[in-house]
């Protein structure tokens, strides 16, 4: 039985958390047939994101969070469980995926008329959008124009012009320099905060991930073997002793469960 998708709107988070779900994955199991059996790329995963939040998911290459992902954004289905959402996910990729014959202005537009904003509209709210992203100077630039990380900066400027405020990332900086990260882990921080956006964010990364999220999710062999509250002070920087040492801990965590399997 393929699982279900529902709308998620008045349910709350279990007792203790004011925040109301914007994401709820419940017993979410994913199967894929293969010629040498099932391969169970998630078994029973439960997950819950409040509006506002911003949660990391960590783990080695095949741990199932890219499927995950794929879940909660409504490109795959789960062979069992329920994903249930308030919203619309908009999806942010490791590759920017522009259309190269359009300026950085016109990618954004067309996300905008996929939503059937008016034509009049929709060049004043891309430059809004760009000038979120701090790229109001590059809006007639096509993407062979644009380096890796402003690319980056206009596909999040797609993601919002899609009018969900729930944003899945699969490792969206992880080919990136480490300086220009650094500036778009502060610009994605900036712009969560002011937009008030709830943010999935997959990464193999545990410093980017103890620097970005308010929580921190490990899988494992398509489970979650632990969550974790972040609990630092704002703003963060990669290199800061509290970072390295809250990234250390929970690598040690990850890797003691990935050798207990």
């Amino acid at each position: 039985m393929t699982g279900a998708v529902v709308d998620l709107r008045e349910e709350e988070l279990p007792a203790g958390s004011a925040a109301p779900v914007a994401l709820a994955v419940r017993g979410a199991s994913r199967v894929f047939p293969t010629p040498r059996g099932p391969v169970h790329a998630l078994a029973g995963v439960d997950l819950s994101v409040a509006h506002g939040e911003f949660v990391a998911v960590v783990g080695a290459s095949g741990c199932g969070k890219s499927t995950l992902l794929n879940l909660v954004a409504d490109l795959d289905r789960a062979t069992s469980g329920t994903v249930e959402r308030a919203d619309r996910v908009s999806l942010m990729f490791q590759d920017a995926t522009l259309l190269p014959w359009l300026s950085a202005r016109s990618n954004v537009e067309l996300a905008l008329r996929l939503r059937g904003v008016a034509r009049a509209e929709r060049r004043l709210e891309a430059e809004r959008l760009l000038a979120l992203v701090r790229l109001h100077g590059a809006a007639d630039r096509h993407p062979h124009e644009l380096s890796g990380g402003m690319r980056q900066r206009v596909a999040l400027a797609r993601c919002l012009a899609q009018g969900t405020r729930i944003v899945a990332m699969d490792e969206p900086l992880g080919a990136l320099d480490a300086m220009t990260r650094d500036h778009l882990h502060d610009e994605i921080e900036r712009i969560a905060s002011e937009q008030r956006l709830t943010i999935l964010f997959v990464t193999h990364n545990m410093r980017e991930a103890v620097r970005l999220a308010d929580r921190v999710v490990l899988m494992a062999h398509g489970r979650i073997i632990h969550e974790q509250v972040v609990g630092l002070p704002r703003p963060r920087v990669m290199d800061s002793a509290e970072v390295a040492t809250r990234a250390a801990d929970l690598t040690a965590r990850l890797r003691s469960s990935e050798g207990a399997a």
